[in-house]
């Protein structure tokens, strides 16, 4: 029986996540023969209710056989405090796959610990590059690529990426995203590979935009209309821990709800505290607790424009056909500038406000969503570990 284990800890891990957990249950339900034992890790690096059960609970995942409780620490520390529990994990539960997701520190120790233990390392969400190695998500990313075997590309360009770092065992590219993978023992032994699966954040909207349209009040709640207010999100360190790039960022939207539209913010946990420790002004601003993934998404699917320095939440508007704006010099989402969907602005006053005018201008007509895959990556990631596992 082959034995994956799933490392998360970060709310976009979660979400990551939770196809993946019904693939394998879908796999299990369909193939008797061919189980799949799933233990799933969740490291605690997001800890309070509203960044953590709470998605749980929404997306039907399973309670974690392991919760590590590491908490809110400095990079450092927090890397080597989960690196020491997983390695514990890991030696008890002796797991024939690790799986990690994404760009957090729960990606990297993860991925650390599995190699360190001669542990198939698959790497979810592989090959983005932002190419700004002042961000840590970065250092994260190119670490834990250059550590995987299997790495499980969401797009041609995190393809291409991998292809310059000098990555040769390219399954998959081009249109082809997953349709006809081959998976044969020549290819699957000669670790590591790169293959273009589409991104696993596609299926999870198409999985849960219509539970949140059921479920979801969110909009009655605050009293919001449809398309009639702007969602803005602000937590990446390169903002939240400059205080004139935070402060930048403030002064745009209190001048957006004074002048364009209301503007509404689910605060991060960092960037509370950052707004009380440099004192900076958040009047005419509706800042609102943490909101759940549901809430998040029609937050999202409904906003007339969305403001954001979050990788994910550029990804789930061009999904829901909401204008972007990207409070950050780059992005690791190439797709959504090129296809028109995205505007970089970075954290600057008058761009950001500037940028409102540009919303009307991003076209979604040319672009194609299947740049991302077909809403099936999850089960042809399963389906190719399940290979691996019968070769190795």
């Amino acid at each position: 029986m082959l034995k994956i284990l799933n490392i998360v800890g970060a709310r976009p891990q979660f979400i990551k996540v939770s196809p993946i957990l019904r693939a394998i249950n879908k796999q299990n339900e369909s193939n008797p023969e061919t189980q799949i034992d799933e233990i799933l890790v969740h490291t605690g690096q997001h800890y309070d209710k509203e960044m953590s059960k709470v998605f749980f609970d929404q997306l039907e995942i399973k309670e974690p056989e392991y919760n590590l409780g590491v908490g809110s620490e400095s990079h450092g520390h927090q890397t080597g405090d989960m690196l020491k529990r997983i390695e514990e994990v890991l030696e008890d539960e002796k797991p024939d796959i690790v799986v990690v997701y994404g760009d957090t520190n729960s990606t990297l120790a993860g991925t650390l610990a599995a190699a360190k233990l001669n542990i198939t390392v698959v790497h979810v969400e592989a090959g983005l590059r932002s190419y700004n190695r002042q961000m840590p998500e970065e250092t994260n990313r190119v670490l834990t690529d250059h550590a995987s075997d299997i790495l499980f590309c969401p797009t041609e360009t995190a393809v291409e990426n991998l292809r310059k770092e000098g990555f040769t065992n390219i399954v998959n590219t081009g249109n082809l995203i997953a349709d006809d993978i081959d998976t044969s023992s020549e290819i699957m032994s000669n670790l590591p590979v790169v293959i273009n699966v589409g991104d696993v954040m596609y299926d999870a909207s198409l999985q849960n935009v219509e539970l949140a349209r059921e479920k979801s009040d969110i909009l009655e709640e605050h009293d919001l209309l449809t398309h009639e207010y702007a969602l803005a999100t602000v937590h990446r360190a390169e903002n939240t821990d400059n205080p004139n790039k935070l402060s930048s960022i403030f002064e745009a939207l209190r001048q957006i709800a004074k002048n364009k539209m209301s503007v509404i913010l689910p605060i991060h946990p960092r960037t509370e505290k950052r707004i009380e420790k440099f004192d900076i002004f958040t009047g005419e601003i509706d800042i609102i607790s943490p909101v759940d993934y549901l809430d998040m998404i029609m937050l999202e699917d409904n906003a007339s424009v969305i403001l954001t320095d979050s990788g994910g939440i550029q990804k789930e508007a061009y999904f829901y056909k909401t204008p972007c704006i990207t409070l950050r010099e780059e992005t690791e989402w190439v797709e959504t500038v090129e296809m028109g969907w995205n505007k970089l602005v970075g954290a600057d006053q008058q761009s950001i406000v500037n940028s409102l005018i540009l919303k009307d201008q991003l076209s979604i007509e040319a672009s194609n969503v299947q740049s991302f895959g077909k809403g099936n990556s999850a089960e042809n990631m399963v389906e190719i570990l399940n290979s691996v596992g019968k070769i190795r």
